[in-house]
C-alpha cells in the first residue's frame, strides 16, 4: 500500500526570497520598521526607500511641502520605476527586499496596480497603520523635506483608512516598538505566503 506524501510545510517567511511592500501615511514608522526587518533577517535583504530614490534628484527636485504637482507626479513614477527595476534584480539573484511608501486605496491602477507591475505578482502588500495622534507626533520629530504639514498628514491618514475592508492585512504599530513591529510583520507575512491576498 503506497504510503500518503507527506504534508508540505509553509515556507518560512524568514528564509524565503520574497518582495515586501510596507504601505502608510508619513509617519507611520514604514522606513525604520523595513529598515530593521532587512537587518535582521537571516537571509540578504535589500530596503528600497522610494523617498530615498526621489531624493537622488538635486536639481529641480520638488520638495513634497509644496503640494502635488505635475513635477512631483513625474519624479514619483520615475522613482517607483527605479525602485522597481531594483527590486527585481535583488529577487532575480536570490536577495529578498522590501519597499515602502504612501500608496493610496483611492488609486488602485497607480498604486498597487503600479508596483505589482514594476516588481511582478509575487509582491507581498502590507499595511502599516498606527493612530493619527501617533502620526502627527512621529511627523513633528522629523526635519527637512520629510516633514509635512499637520493637516497633509491629517488628509494622508484619513485616506489610508481606506484600507480597511479592502482585505490587504494592516499592523496598527500604535503601541509598538520597531522590532515587535517586524515581528509582526514576519507573522503577517507567514499568512500571506500560504493564503496570498487577492489584490
Amino acid at each position: 500500500m503506497p504510503s500518503a506524501p507527506a504534508a508540505q510545510a509553509a515556507p518560512d517567511p524568514a528564509t524565503t526570497t520574497l518582495a515586501v511592500l510596507l504601505i502608510g501615511p508619513a509617519g507611520a514608522g514604514k522606513t525604520s520598521v523595513a529598515k530593521h526587518w532587512a537587518e535582521h533577517r537571516p537571509v540578504p535583504t535589500a530596503h528600497i526607500s522610494l523617498d530615498d530614490v526621489r531624493e537622488w534628484v538635486r536639481s529641480g527636485f520638488a520638495d513634497p511641502q509644496s503640494g502635488w504637482n505635475d513635477h512631483s507626479e513625474a519624479q514619483y513614477r520615475l522613482a517607483r520605476r527605479t525602485c522597481g527595476f531594483a527590486a527585481r534584480n535583488f529577487l532575480a539573484n536570490g536577495i529578498s527586499c522590501i519597499l515602502d511608501d504612501a500608496v493610496f486605496p483611492d488609486r488602485p491602477v497607480v498604486g498597487l496596480g503600479g508596483w505589482k507591475r514594476h516588481v511582478g505578482p509575487g509582491l507581498l502588500p502590507v499595511v502599516l497603520l498606527p493612530g493619527l495622534d501617533v502620526v502627527l507626533e512621529r511627523n513633528a520629530e522629523r526635519t527637512g523635506n520629510r516633514r509635512l504639514t499637520d493637516e497633509e498628514v491629517a488628509r494622508i491618514h484619513g485616506r489610508m483608512a481606506g484600507w480597511y475592508g479592502s482585505g490587504l492585512p494592516i499592523i496598527d504599530n500604535s503601541q509598538l516598538d520597531i522590532p515587535t513591529t517586524a515581528r509582526l510583520l514576519d507573522e503577517v507575512l507567514a499568512r500571506a505566503i500560504a493564503s496570498p491576498p487577492s489584490w
